[in-house]
């Protein structure tokens, strides 16, 4: 069952969300963390997410547009740290709340009060005509480097911000879609430099098995994506996203997940 929900989203998600220049980690997290606890789970998608950006990389990586990689990117790469960091420090702190339900503890603790309410706030963002369709000026460029690294390294959840920001560069479609992979690629390869480490000194017990195959099946995904999805709208997907985050934060609020 873990194989058939992580992969199948990781082919979906990425085939799908492939222009759109979001989508992958949002939808990879809640299915990873259906499984592992919320740390390795921000921490395996971002493994995914990385090596997916790689392949897209050699697919549209030479329509990168590198004033606004600089821009965005070098902002985004330092924040990225301090928000891996800081989900580093959450992890570490003694739980807030247990009581019991079902005959089992449930446990409330920061990381997952805080990542819950990240999923939660992109969710309403999502939803609420008034926030799903705000760009930025390109003069904010570095701000939405910052604020997207930060929120990235801290929960994964970093596309939808990017791509508010990068809308109004002045890009070409294929600039737009590439230079979002570059940033996308700059943030998974920082964050992991704080993630990876922590996860050895810990000794957690990754499933690498499981997590080569969400890797080739993201591959998969994004091959078709670049393919056949030319224009990517799709209200219904962003809506499932939404409601699915939702289901996703209130159980990590809730100590359930």
């Amino acid at each position: 069952m873990t194989y058939l929900v992580v992969c199948s989203v990781a082919l979906f998600a990425s085939g799908l969300t492939f222009f759109s220049g979001f989508g992958l980690g949002t939808l990879l997290l809640p299915a990873f963390a259906l499984f592992f606890p919320i740390e390795h789970a921000v921490a395996l998608t971002a493994v995914v997410h990385f090596l997916n950006g790689l392949f897209k990389l050699a697919l549209v990586g030479r329509h990168a547009d590198r004033r606004a990689v600089l821009r965005f990117g070098v902002p985004a790469i330092v924040a990225s740290f301090a928000g891996a960091w800081l989900l580093l420090q959450l992890t570490d702190l003694q739980p807030l709340v247990r009581y019991a339900l079902f005959g089992h503890e449930v446990r409330v603790t920061p990381v997952k009060l805080a990542v819950g309410s990240l999923l939660a706030a992109f969710a309403l963002i999502e939803l609420l005509p008034t926030t799903r369709d705000v760009t930025f000026s390109a003069r904010y460029l570095s701000i939405g480097g910052v604020l997207s690294g930060f929120f990235g390294g801290l929960s994964g959840m970093q596309g939808a911000l990017r791509s508010a920001f990068l809308l109004k560069a002045g890009l070409s479609k294929e600039g737009f879609v590439a230079t979002g992979v570059v940033v996308a690629c700059l943030i998974d390869f920082s964050r992991l430099g704080v993630y990876v480490p922590a996860l050895f000194a810990t000794g957690a017990d990754l499933d690498y098995s499981l997590l080569g195959a969400a890797v080739v099946s993201a591959f998969v995904g994004a091959y078709f994506g670049n393919r056949y999805l030319q224009k990517v709208t799709m209200r219904g997907v962003q809506v499932l996203v939404a409601v699915l985050l939702l289901a996703v934060a209130l159980g990590l609020a809730s100590g359930v997940l």
